[in-house]
């Protein structure tokens, strides 16, 4: 049996008649074995496939666009990042797929119109092996894969892999994009080798007795001791005299000499933990990271600590004037990017000092992950903090703000490297300071996430964001998303977001052209959840590794290793048929502008929505009705011209009453006689005449 006829759909692909591979559930392409994978592919897509994979094409060293035509970014001759505000994004958290050969699996299952792919945070992790706390610029060796080495032995290590699987990923016409964060672990390769990029605390009697702005140079000299003491982990050559010349020393040098070699993780790991506790014992941590306003001044919350596997104890934080949203992230440290107000006295960050170096520092080492991963975008974490008390300023420079410099700093030889925000557009002054779009405006933000994933299907809050990103869309630089479900929100406590309406936010995702989308790997497939079912059912539990109800964060733990599938076929079957039905529609109308017929109501009184494309001569109307307990009942669809007819194409229920089939102008509007609840539906123009 060839690998053609093996998977589902694999004919009608290698054929190009589809895009993807139409039927095959994500659980059974990402057990597929990669050698069949490989075939399919190379049946597909010819010599173009082993050439992605070939010794020069695979070399982390090797510039992306120093790379053949044939297997560059799909975007690589885009001018600029306006093609973000339009993009279909799905997010991948590679540990649900198993590894970067999973993530090719999977992709197999995506149509044409998901035209990006955001990967989860692709470092080595840090405390409850979270994704989000880098404990290292190392590469994540959990997610190489072995399968894929036995096809293809040149695969031999972790950054050829990721690699490779990018040069795939644009051979099959998708963008990728990596995570971009502004913190690492809080005792992270990072902060414990080079102190200076973040802020410090000395910690006596479970408080907090010291934060001034110089306590790295304190942090140095310890660190410089444990190293004398301890003796180099490189194996060869002496620990210098004293820490100044420690810390001149090149960086990977100096990690090498604290830590050893990258590819030693047990070792590397045993040298932290011991480095962590001689800091401890003296008192000294990294100040933990915060979101809300107001950001600044934190202290120790009492009662509070837990002992970990290494015998070290970690306390929790909390804000000393918190507000709505005020936050405390405690295994994480932000890098210090300014100077500090009368020696940190009163926590007071100066805008005005910028510490150029650290600047540099995360710059360049992000634009060293977009060369090994040829990347063509950035998702940025935690986009929404804006720390200012006073808002974007009147005058803006290059260090407004460090996720907008990485973007710029890429970009520079990445022209089309776009940037999408991890943000959630809330009322003034909640996340940060001020009106979050100017903050993301002048972040060079080109699209941002959106908040449409917390709120049910046609409620009120639901129809006003909705309206509400639209009138954004049209007025502002940075694009809002339709999004229909993020790994942020697979958990528990948002279940009831997606008990209905998940097939109006597919349909309304695809069909507008002119608004990106976003997606979480999984959501095709996803089960309802009336009551919470095991972690291992969650996507949003796999970014961390907690195991046990006796550890740090019990509520995060997973009894298994493997995320489990949703088995909503008949989900999956309506989300296949619209995609199928979309590889017909979207080369029509994928570079068109929106025209509302009946846009959203912000008031929530009318839960239908009705829009067709600007022009003389639109191909066709869609309709939706978000009320998920009642029909439309008739409306009118204003607007359109009376010498055409709308011919019904497709709907999310199936049928169409013979009633809605075929509708045709009364003088004044053209009516539907019903949308059922939930239902999205798509109606051919065709000349009446």
């Amino acid at each position: 049996m060839t690998a053609v006829s093996k998977l589902s759909g694999g004919q009608s692909y290698v054929a190009g008649e589809h895009s993807f591979l139409a039927g095959l559930r994500p659980q059974e392409a990402v057990a597929a074995p990669m050698s069949d994978v490989i075939d399919l592919l190379r049946v597909r897509y010819g010599d173009r496939v082993d050439l992605a994979v070939s010794p020069d094409a695979i070399d982390p060293e090797v510039l992306p666009a120093s790379l053949p035509d044939a297997i560059r970014s799909p975007r690589a001759a885009e001018p600029d990042t306006a093609w973000m505000r339009r993009t279909n994004m799905v997010g991948i958290n590679v540990r649900t797929v198993g590894d970067y050969a999973g993530v090719v699996r999977y992709a197999l299952t995506l149509p044409a119109a998901s035209d990006s792919i955001h990967l989860l945070p692709i470092w080595e992790p840090g405390v409850v092996d979270s994704l989000y706390g880098m404990a290292s610029w190392n590469l994540n060796r959990e997610f190489f894969s072995d399968d894929w080495q036995a096809v293809h032995p040149q695969l031999d290590t972790v950054a050829k892999q990721l690699r490779a699987m990018s040069n795939l990923l644009h051979v099959m016409g998708k963008a990728v994009g990596m995570d971009v964060i502004p913190h690492t672990d809080r005792f992270s390769e990072m902060a414990l080798g080079m102190p200076d990029l973040f802020e410090w605390m000395r910690l006596d009697g479970g408080r907090i007795v010291d934060h001034a702005d110089a306590l790295h140079v304190d942090v140095e000299r310890l660190v410089h001791a444990w190293a004398v003491e301890q003796g180099s982990a490189a194996g060869e050559g002496r620990v210098p005299g004293d820490p100044a010349t420690l810390f001149e020393m090149a960086e990977v040098d100096r990690l090498q000499l604290l830590f050893g070699e990258p590819g030693d993780v047990p070792g590397r790991t045993r040298r932290r933990v011991a480095l962590v506790k001689q800091l401890k014992q003296a008192g000294y941590e990294p100040v933990p990271a915060t979101m809300g306003v107001p950001f600044r001044g934190i202290d120790v919350d009492p009662g509070t600590g837990v002992m970990d596997e290494h015998g070290l104890s970690w306390l929790e934080y909390v804000m000393t004037r918190p507000q709505f949203m005020s936050r405390v992230f405690s295994p994480l440290a932000r890098f210090k990017l300014y100077g500090r107000i009368n020696d940190n006295a009163d926590w007071e960050i100066d805008f005005s000092a910028p510490r150029r170096h650290v600047w540099e520092y995360v710059c360049d080492h992000y634009g060293d992950a977009q060369r090994v991963g040829a990347f063509d975008f950035m998702r940025g974490d935690m986009s929404h903090v804006q720390m200012r008390p006073d808002g974007v300023p009147d005058r803006l420079d290059e260090h407004y703000d460090i996720l907008g410099a990485v973007k710029s700093h890429i970009r520079r030889g990445v022209p089309w490297f776009g940037y999408f925000a991890e943000s959630f557009l809330p009322a003034r002054d909640v996340f940060g300071y001020g009106e979050e779009l100017d903050h993301l405006d002048a972040s060079l933000v080109d699209a941002t996430l959106g908040d449409l994933q917390s709120t049910v299907v046609g409620s009120a809050e639901f129809l006003r964001r909705f309206r509400r990103y639209l009138d954004d869309l049209a007025t502002r630089r940075c694009a809002p998303s339709f999004t229909v479900g993020t790994g942020d929100k697979d958990d528990p406590r948002f279940d009831e977001f997606y008990r209905a309406g998940t097939e109006a936010r597919w349909f309304t995702a695809l069909f507008l052209p002119d608004m990106p989308s976003y997606v979480g790997n999984g959501f095709e497939i996803r089960d309802v959840h009336s009551e919470p079912v095991e972690n291992e059912r969650y996507t949003k539990l796999f970014v961390f590794r907690e195991h046990g109800p006796s550890n740090v964060y019990p509520s995060k733990a997973r009894v298994g290793d493997h995320y489990v599938w949703g088995e909503n076929d008949p989900l999956f079957a309506t989300i296949t048929a619209l995609r199928l039905y979309a590889e017909e529609v979207i080369p029509m109308i994928a570079q068109t502008r929106t025209r509302w017929l009946v846009p959203p109501d912000a008031t929530a009184r009318r839960g239908t929505a009705v829009w067709t494309q600007s022009g003389p001569s639109p191909s066709h109307v869609f309709a939706v009705n978000y009320d998920l307990e009642s029909g439309s009942g008739y409306f009118g669809i204003p607007a359109l011209s009376t010498g055409v007819v709308l011919e019904s194409d497709f709907s999310t229920r199936g049928e169409v009453a013979a009633t809605d089939r075929r509708l045709m102008s009364n003088g004044f509007f053209h009516r539907i006689a019903n949308l059922a609840p939930g239902e999205g539906r798509a109606y051919r123009v065709v000349d009446g005449v």
